[in-house]
């Protein structure tokens, strides 16, 4: 463990690997500032950089704006009651109303606090539980894989918010459009119709991109950005930032509790920083012995969720790297990242790749460093930005999203795709139809059939064989019944609603 931790600190520490982790948390915080982007439109907008990086490079940028925008999300719950991020919502429930009291300042000064401390539990977990987990999974074949792909897939759309049915319907999808193009073994074209430009399939990049920038720039064109901020937002200064004995007091136990709930949500498929930080608030309101503060402006509802939205953005990189199965829409796309420079994460990755493995493991700690140094000092910075109006914003987001679509291989079809899926996502916004899902499928899809195809041939065509090895049986079997509850619960939601309809 040490001589890992000491070649990851090694490869972490590099000028390069610094100045890219720190140009990742500064734009993560620059973008989470901003209202309604967020994490995953951060990231699709800015893949194409890795392109052109080291692998390594690549993730530790990337994983710093991941997050880098959850450090930025609770800067606009607190001084607008707007949330940057999914994740930032419950902030808002005490962070505006201590905006309010003129303790904007003590607000922001403790979730930088409790990010940096859940951030810190979180990289601690992921150092002592990846291990383990890629132990275990050493053991697996092609059967294993592919069931607890599907296992992950099943449980993201399950649990995803919205309608099951319509997040599975998005995973089948996503699946489908991953096999556009030439067939791996045989070479085939498939769903191709003819055209030079898919035979090498959709980008990813492109897919991303048009699915979570550009629907989000079209779904909030119509948000209005213009009014001055507020005076509880202008009147924060360095001083106002420093908290009382009392403000410190009540917030360890809760910083504790919540990087525990924020660690174990994180590494669920499905779940990740947005479920951990209701989580988290509903805790400490239940063990607190005055909740009727909370919603008031306690500092306990400001400093949980935050710890915890931290702490589950570093253990969601759990079953990534030890597994290859992203939990989420953005951890799928660290999995394009790696997939783009040849690496399979997986629990092979320890031992083929140590450095990279570790190496961005270690960056997390630069990247916590970094945020306290820049989120407190810059305060006055972010405070400005959130008064840029949206109309001079979108427009240059739409620049940068074709400009970096077209780098990827030069290509005018790039952008077209992006403008498609962009126009995609809109509607499926419009018809409450999950983007993530989607990009889970698209992501996993070939996987899934290359360890569906080993394993049948492993099995010669016998597919019951699947189900005879103990640990892929047990995957299935926990697959059945998480889509049969998701159905049913579908369902029954749909049986209330027109109860509901009919007695109105």
């Amino acid at each position: 463990m040490f001589s890992n931790i000491a070649l990851g600190l090694e490869t972490a520490l590099t000028p390069v690997n610094i100045l890219y982790c720190f140009i990742g948390v500064f734009l993560g915080t620059f973008i989470g500032v901003l209202p309604g982007i967020g994490a995953l439109a951060a990231i699709s907008m800015l893949f194409p950089i890795t392109y052109h990086l080291e692998p390594t490079t690549a993730l530790i940028m990337l994983a710093g704006i991941y997050y880098g925008t959850a450090y930025g999300g609770s800067t606009a719950s607190i001084l607008l009651n707007i949330p940057g991020t999914s994740s930032s919502v419950v902030t808002c429930l005490d962070g505006y109303p201590m905006a309010q009291q003129g303790r904007a300042g003590v607000a922001l000064a403790m979730t930088a606090l409790g990010s940096f401390f859940g951030g810190v539990f979180g990289i601690l977990v992921l150092s002592l539980f990846s291990p383990l987990i890629s132990g275990y999974a050493l053991s697996f074949g092609p059967a294993e894989y592919f069931t607890l792909m599907v296992l992950g897939l099943i449980a993201a759309s399950a649990i995803t918010e919205g309608s099951a049915a319509k997040g599975l319907a998005m995973v089948v999808l996503g699946i489908l459009l991953a096999t556009v193009g030439m067939d791996p073994q045989s070479g085939t074209p498939r769903f191709t119709f003819g055209t030079l430009d898919l035979m090498d399939g959709l980008g990813l990049s492109a897919l991303a991109m048009g699915l979570f920038g550009i629907s989000e720039v079209i779904s909030s064109i119509r948000t209005k950005n213009d009014e001055a901020a507020p005076a509880s937002a202008r009147s924060v200064t360095m001083r106002s930032l420093i908290p009382n004995r009392d403000d410190i007091r009540r917030s360890w136990m809760p910083m504790l509790r919540s990087s525990t709930i924020g660690s174990f949500f994180g590494a669920l498929p499905g779940t990740g920083p947005s479920i951990a930080s209701f989580v988290s608030y509903a805790v400490e309101k239940r063990v607190s012995k005055t909740p009727e503060r909370f919603g008031k402006g306690a500092v306990e509802g400001v400093v949980a969720p935050e710890t915890a939205n931290n702490a589950a953005d570093q253990t969601a990189f759990i079953p990534t790297l030890s597994l290859g199965i992203p939990g989420s829409a953005t951890m799928a796309l660290m999995i394009g990242a790696m997939m783009v420079h040849g690496i399979h994460p997986g629990p092979k990755m320890m031992t083929d790749q140590p450095t990279l493995f570790w190496g961005l493991v270690m960056s997390f700690w630069v990247g916590n460093v970094l945020l306290i140094i820049l989120n407190l000092p810059l305060i006055g910075l972010w405070v400005r930005l959130l008064t840029v109006p949206y109309h001079l914003l979108f427009p240059a987001i739409v620049m940068f999203i074709a400009i970096g679509a077209y780098s990827v291989r030069y290509s005018a079809f790039d952008v077209l795709t992006v403008a498609g899926f962009g126009a995609l996502g809109y509607v499926m916004r419009i018809f409450a139809f999950p983007a993530a899902p989607l990009l889970l499928g698209f992501v996993l899809g070939p996987l899934i059939e290359q360890h569906f195809r080993r394993a049948m041939v492993l099995a010669r065509g016998d597919l019951m064989a699947i189900v005879e090895r103990p640990i892929s049986g047990v995957f299935v079997v926990i697959s059945v019944l998480l889509l049969g509850w998701s159905l049913w619960s579908t369902f029954r939601e749909a049986g209330k609603r027109k109860l509901l309809e009919s007695e109105n």
